[in-house]
């Protein structure tokens, strides 16, 4: 198969499904609209054509299938049921699984008989909710199914040491109060781990509706055996099965890794063509490693024009000043134009988030209303790549433990229909991404009590932070203030990951909240991590980069203007206390402190914390090329990585965060 006829398949295809499952999302709110149901006939159509061209005969059986289906509701034979769209959706999740085993070199075959059974008694006038049950029915014997941000706790669980458990446990047939029993079951299992899901929901578990049996996954440190042996000890229990899942959740954690270079590929086309369909003529596709491969030169060529502007300053000859000037305009330019081209538009992650917050509603029997804003907002491919997960795992919280049910809103005077809003903006040289939710709010007071309990902080300490300062201990490891066992158990599950991943990639997430109000979560990125603003600095004979976009300003100050405090070196800066970090002693630096009456300082900042770094001389502002410490120097204090400096020196660069940390 000519391997530039797959590409342009695999590219298109992503293309036309995306454009299948965002307007699948429309035509639920709009039945009727014509021109919605038009766009995803037309996909499937061409769809349907490439893939029985390509050879792909299950691709080709299932969308002629949808197609079928669709033309029965474009021509007002069928209405636009729930109930079909949620089959339409399960035909668009095959059709992604067979475009991606295409992608990792896979023969795209997938048994979609069931689907296509599903879709043909559509056809005939049968409800399609049958099936499903039949086959909710086989999920009994210690099967779950487990969404994206379920497996992603239970991987990061696995890292930790934690083991992951199913567990069916099957009432006494005799059993008066069942809620009682599974409340019992629940507080033996909170004791020993954490319950990630139950089956059914926790909420129907409340309400006794299920037969005798009911399935939790949990993670804990404790064996299999002592689990059982402890669950047997609530009376009017049946029997309990235990297994554990930890091979399960690795093998599809393997899974996942082998499919994830084809995300970036996939999301890089992304609607792109439905933006410039008008201009399709100007455009061509571009494979992101030759864009990658262009990036890497022209680091290099960054380096040998700092080289070049460093000869030149210490030649002083007039001609060749000139020519590196120019030199450097132009190369600032062609910087610009090599930025621009590797930037995308957050659309490509957001995308996935109204299926995902349409699924989870129905989950969680909420309703939820998503609003997107500023889709359109570009960054660098690479933090793209990164955002997506800890951004599910924020939605996620926002619907799960932020927006009440629709019988508590009404209790409180709100509307039954949830908001959550998801906004990206640019401003200066950030990016900052926005997640609203008009739900419960946090409790300042239940938050505390937990830092407390886990002594996390001091009581001290408790009466003098800001409602900020308490909302971030949120971040902490194994952080939650739920008060009842849910599907995913707390605020804090996760939320440490969220924060590490945004810090690593030069970013800061903080978070605000109002009782009742609601709470919003605010994240703060680089526009790129290639080439960045740097303040170079000097500490004994080492240089040292500070990124530009964590300093505040800098600063000479006399030492007399010093004093301690709780045994910490701080100075009063415009009117705040700001504690002092010397850079000689942070990295072990040969030498002693220079004996001088002023010091040289960079006011660096961490959302509301501040810190001053005391060095031995500051050299100036420059573009730096980041480049990683690679594989023998990994977790390396308060580094992030190094460059190569005009004269041939390596700089390395600083971590603001680790130090203020």
């Amino acid at each position: 198969m000519n391997s530039e006829y797959l590409a342009v398949f695999l590219d298109e295809s992503q293309e036309h499904l995306q454009t299948v499952n965002d307007n699948l999302l429309k035509l639920e709110k709009q039945p009727e609209d014509e021109s919605i149901i038009g766009e995803i006939f037309r996909s499937a159509h061409t769809l349907k054509g490439m893939s029985a061209t390509m050879g792909f005969e299950d691709l080709a059986h299932l969308t002629h299938n949808m197609e079928n289906v669709l033309d029965l509701i474009r021509n007002k034979q069928k209405q636009a049921t729930t109930e079909i769209i949620d089959v339409m959706f399960q035909s668009v999740d095959s059709l992604e699984n067979m475009v991606n085993d295409i992608a990792n070199g896979g023969t795209g075959k997938l048994d979609v008989t069931e689907l296509v059974s599903l879709l043909e008694s559509i056809e005939q006038g049968k409800n399609p909710a049958i099936p499903e049950v039949a086959a909710t029915a086989e999920q009994v014997d210690l099967i779950e199914i487990y969404d994206e941000y379920e497996r992603t706790v239970l991987e990061e669980s696995l890292e930790q040491g934690y083991s992951v458990y199913q567990i069916k446990v099957v009432l006494d047939e005799h059993a008066m109060l069942k809620a009682a029993r599974v409340f019992m079951v629940f507080d033996v299992l909170g004791q020993v781990g954490e319950v990630i899901k139950s089956s059914p929901a926790a909420e129907l578990l409340e309400e006794e509706k299920f037969e005798l049996e009911f399935l939790v996954t949990v993670i804990s440190k404790v064996s299999g055996d002592e689990i059982k042996q402890r669950i047997q000890k609530v009376s009017e229990i049946a029997d309990v099965f235990v297994q554990s899942m930890t091979r399960f959740v690795q093998a599809e954690q393997r899974e996942q890794e082998e499919l994830k270079p084809v995300n970036p590929a996939s999301a890089s086309t992304d609607k792109e063509p439905q933006q410039k369909s008008v201009e399709t003529n100007k455009t061509i596709r571009v494979n992101i490693e030759r864009l990658d491969v262009l990036m890497n030169l022209f680091e290099e060529l960054v380096i040998d024009r700092g080289r070049l502007e460093q000869i030149s300053g210490d030649l002083d000859n007039a001609e060749l000043t000139e020519t590196v000037e120019r030199m450097s305009r132009i190369t600032g330019n062609l910087q610009e134009i090599i930025l621009t081209m590797r930037m995308m538009p957050v659309e490509t992650v957001f995308n996935r988030f109204p299926r995902m917050v349409r699924t989870l509603s129905k989950e969680l029997n909420k309703q939820v209303r998503l609003e997107i804003e500023g889709a359109e907002t570009e960054l660098d491919r690479t933090i793209i790549d990164e955002i997506g997960d800890p951004l599910v795992h924020l939605i996620r919280n926002s619907i799960d433990h932020g927006i009440e049910t629709p019988e508590q809103r009404e209790a409180l005077g709100k509307p039954t229909q949830g908001t959550v809003q998801l906004k990206a903006y640019h401003s200066g040289n950030h990016v900052f991404i926005e997640i609203i939710d008009d739900g419960a709010g946090i409790s300042r007071e239940k938050v505390l009590a937990k830092a407390l309990k886990n002594q996390i902080i001091t009581e001290d300490e408790s009466a003098q932070l800001t409602d900020s300062q308490v909302f971030g201990l949120l971040f902490e490891p194994g952080f939650s203030t739920a008060e009842q066992i849910t599907d995913i158990s707390g605020r804090g599950v996760g939320l440490d990951v969220v924060r590490n991943t945004f810090e690593s990639l030069g970013g800061i997430v903080t978070v605000q909240s109002e009782l009742q109000k609601g709470s919003t979560f605010l994240i703060q990125l680089p526009l790129t991590l290639s080439i960045i603003d740097v303040m170079l600095v000097e500490t004994g004979k080492e240089k040292y980069a500070i990124p530009l976009s964590s300093i505040v300003e800098t600063a000479i100050v006399h030492k007399k203007d010093l004093f301690s405090a709780h045994g910490q070196k701080v100075i009063d800066f415009r009117g705040k206390v700001v504690p002092l970090v010397f850079m000689r002693d942070a990295f072990n630096i040969p030498g002693q402190q220079a004996d001088e009456d002023f010091l040289s300082l960079v006011i660096i900042q961490k959302g509301e914390k501040t810190a001053g770094l005391v060095v031995d001389s500051l050299i100036g502002q420059h573009d730096v090329v980041l480049k990683s410490l690679g594989n023998y120097l990994t977790n390396v204090f308060a580094i992030s990585g190094a460059t190569i400096l005009g004269d041939g020196e390596v700089a390395l660069i600083v971590d603001p965060n680790a130090l203020i940390k």
